[in-house]
Formats: C-alpha cells, sequence, structure tokens
C-alpha cells in the first residue's frame, strides 16, 4: 500500500512510525494511523468500496487470512473467533467477558474481506456513551457502573454479507372489497321503550387474484456474526454504506476482527428473508382493493452478487453474579444498545415507596 509505512523485513503487515519506529494503529479520529508514542500521523490513500461478486461463483473466490500475518484465537466461553494483527493481543473475550487462554494461531483462509468502513467514534467518547447509558437505567446495579468503568470497551469489526440481486415473484391470493348494509336492531330507549334502531355494517367480499411483482434489491445486509443478538444489531443500524472503503489491513491496526460464524449460503438464506418483506408488500400493492389475503409466493432470483464487510464497533461484555452482560457502541455514530440485569434492591425500594405514598394518599382522604 503506497505511502504507508510498513515493517522492514518481509510482508509483515505491522505498521512502523518513521518517527520512533513504535508500531502505528488507525486513528478514528483523522481517518489515518497515528503513533500512540510520538504523535505522528500517516494518511491512509483514499478508496472506494470494490464491485460485488457473483453469488454463483463463490466457490472460486480467493479465500486469503485477513492480513498476511493475522493471528486468530477461539473464545472456550461463547465460541467467537476473533482475528488480530500483531501487537494487539487478545485479551478477554469481547462478546462474553470470558478471559481468553487457548494461544493464538495463524489465522485460517477464508473469504477475504472486500470492504470496511472504518471505526470513525473514538474510544474515549464511546465510552462516555455507555457511561451515560448506564446512568440512564436508575435499576442497573450500581456495582455494574463501576465494573463498565473499570472493564471499558474493546473495538471490534463484525462480518457482513451484503447482497444484491433481481427478483420475479408469482404469487396467489385474495382481494377483499369492502360494501356495506343496514342492519336492524332494537333495544331500550332511556324511558324503557323498545325502539327499533338501524346501523350500516362493514362486509367483506373476496375475489381470487393471482401475478407476478419484480424488484431489485442493493446492499441487503446480513450479518454474519452470532454473538451478539440479531434484534441488537438492527439497533444499532443504520449504517452509511457510503462511506465504505476498499479492505486494506492497515484499518485492523489496534483492533480486532471476527471471523464470520454464518457462512455465504446461509448469510443469502437470511437475505431472503429480509427481502421477503417487501417482496409481500408489493404483492399486497398489486392485488389491490381494500384487504389481501396472500396465500403463496414463489420468488426467483437471478443476478445475484455479494461482498464481504467489516462494520465497526466498540462493545463491552460485563459479567455480573454469574451472567454475561453485553453492551455494543455503532462506531459509526455513538447509537447505544445493550442489555443490563436489573437491582432488586432498588426495585424493592421503588415499590416501597409507591405503597407508602398510596398509604399517605388515603389517610389523607379519610381526614
Amino acid at each position: 500500500m503506497p505511502d504507508t509505512p510498513h515493517a522492514a523485513a518481509g510482508k509483515a503487515e505491522r505498521f512502523r512510525c518513521p518517527q520512533c519506529s513504535a508500531d502505528m494503529e488507525f486513528d478514528p479520529g483523522t481517518g489515518g494511523l497515528k503513533c500512540r508514542f510520538c504523535g505522528n500521523a500517516q494518511a491512509l490513500p483514499d478508496s472506494n468500496a470494490p464491485a460485488a461478486h457473483p453469488f454463483n461463483e463463490a466457490l472460486a473466490h480467493p479465500s486469503i487470512p485477513i492480513t498476511e500475518n493475522a493471528m486468530e484465537v477461539s473464545c472456550d466461553g461463547c465460541g467467537s473467533v476473533v482475528a488480530f494483527a500483531p501487537p494487539t493481543v487478545a485479551g478477554s473475550c469481547s462478546f462474553c467477558g470470558a478471559a481468553i487462554v487457548a494461544a493464538p494461531k495463524a489465522a485460517d483462509p477464508l473469504i477475504a474481506p472486500d470492504a470496511v468502513l472504518p471505526f470513525k467514534v473514538a474510544k474515549s467518547a464511546a465510552q462516555t456513551e455507555v457511561r451515560q447509558w448506564l446512568a440512564s437505567r436508575w435499576f442497573a446495579p450500581s456495582a455494574l457502573k463501576k465494573m463498565a468503568q473499570e472493564e471499558g470497551i474493546g473495538g471490534v469489526y463484525l462480518p457482513f454479507w451484503t447482497f444484491d440481486a433481481a427478483t420475479e415473484s408469482r404469487y396467489t391470493g385474495e382481494r377483499g372489497e369492502h360494501y356495506w348494509e343496514t342492519e336492524y336492531y332494537t333495544e331500550s330507549d332511556d324511558k324503557g321503550n323498545t325502539v327499533q334502531r338501524s346501523r350500516q355494517v362493514q362486509h367483506t367480499r373476496w375475489y381470487p387474484a393471482s401475478g407476478q411483482v419484480s424488484r431489485s434489491f442493493d446492499n441487503v445486509l446480513s450479518a454474519a456474526t452470532k454473538s451478539v443478538k440479531e434484534e441488537r444489531l438492527n439497533a444499532l443500524e443504520p449504517w452509511d454504506l457510503g462511506a465504505l472503503c476498499q479492505y486494506e489491513p492497515a484499518y485492523l491496526a489496534g483492533f480486532k476482527a471476527q471471523r464470520y460464524q454464518v457462512e455465504l449460503p446461509q448469510g443469502f438464506e437470511k437475505a431472503k428473508q429480509i427481502m421477503a418483506v417487501t417482496i409481500h408488500e408489493d404483492v399486497e400493492a398489486d392485488i389491490g382493493g381494500d384487504e389481501q389475503r396472500v396465500d403463496q409466493v414463489h420468488t426467483e432470483y437471478s443476478d445475484v452478487m455479494f461482498r464481504h464487510l467489516l462494520l465497526p464497533v466498540w462493545i463491552g461484555a460485563y459479567r455480573f453474579q454469574s451472567k454475561v452482560y453485553q453492551v455494543a457502541v455503532n462506531a459509526r455514530t455513538g447509537e447505544v444498545q445493550g442489555e443490563r440485569p436489573y437491582s432488586a434492591a432498588k426495585i424493592t425500594l421503588l415499590v416501597a415507596v409507591i405503597v407508602l405514598v398510596i398509604l399517605i394518599i388515603i389517610l389523607l382522604a379519610r381526614q
């Protein structure tokens, strides 16, 4: 990679500072490499995300380690596998908080990352967001807040697949059209007399419907990690995929990258489920009428393309009373999502206060 500092020997991708020879790391603030010892900064060349690859040719896609000297380690606690470039160390598991005891080994060849969304939110800013998030959770135990400050968070690139596809969907169903009928009924008036009244009642006539809808999809995002709950990942959106850069090992300097846990074919099946929601809406719009019933939809996919992306998160896992609680920060927007235990003492105190207030109100009402 031109104009970027490298180690002098071999192909080892350790980015040496030209001023003090220390290892440089990717700096979210500048979007380039920075030496944390002398402060020297090096810009990274501008690069656009590469074009997607044909899905049907995926087996022939080059498989290489995430960096040429990458090491990886697996967690016995949750099964996650993360890759990192020396001198970064594995430490504790970013996803469950367990201590990493397995010895690092050379990273296995995988489908290489195509593009990366670089870290933009600095660690200090992410830690502040997490502390504010925890502070706003009144029922969180105070010990958790202290633990969060002590253990902190780590930067990890999470793997995603993204898919493009053209779809043709044939469907069968029913179209419902509303009509109104006058209905008569009797009731008693305010004088006790029986009177007859009428009202308009809505009914629906159903007619068979069938047809075909077309839709092209771009950048359907499918998570390739199982270490973060899907609903939490969805809550971290949106991701500014327009800022994707062509993958370069320098973006990994100082961070870890999780190896994908969802293989490409399974990732496409998840993407189909996402597409199916939009296709169902298209079918309902095509059926028309006042109501719709969709019986069957058969979709054919063509021109399927994919990319392997790495998206940035700051993530922390905390063990509290033998349970694991996870907090994740979108490292582009600062959005915080997570879970935390509830303090039984605080909940009991709140209930006691509410009961006391109710008793006081009752006593005052009786006076």
